[in-house]
């Protein structure tokens, strides 16, 4: 049986692609985490991350262990995303985009124009 050889200029390009994508995820984030008054380092924390999101998105840390529920996790994905819009000005058309078109929407959270204003009070 044979196998196909792949070019070697396609995995480095792949590879590139990869970093640029990773360096990008990072910086956004870090970005987000820094507007919202946490530390930037948290962002690539494994699980406290998401500690740190939930927190600015003003809900309990305990839902970490939400979010490690198959299909529970869509739900409450959504639910930061909407109290993510709101505590930096935004509407519930962008928390729409923060969940469906989140390599769009991100970006433009971290570096767009409205300030962090906090978690909705309930």
């Amino acid at each position: 049986m044979e196998y196909a050889q792949q070019d070697p200029l396609i995995t480095v390009l792949l590879l590139a692609v990869e970093l640029i994508v990773a360096v990008m995820s990072i910086m956004v984030m870090w970005t987000i985490y820094v507007r919202a008054g946490q530390p930037g380092w948290a962002s690539i924390v494994p699980i406290y991350n998401i500690v740190v999101l939930l927190r600015i998105a003003g809900r309990p840390a305990w839902w970490v262990l939400l979010m490690m529920i198959p299909l529970v996790n869509l739900v409450i994905y959504f639910m930061v995303c909407m109290d993510l819009a709101v505590a930096f000005d935004r509407g519930i058309g962008f928390a729409a985009g923060l969940f469906f078109l989140s390599f769009i929407f991100f970006p433009m959270l971290a570096f767009g124009e409205p300030d962090y204003v906090g978690p909705a009070r309930r």
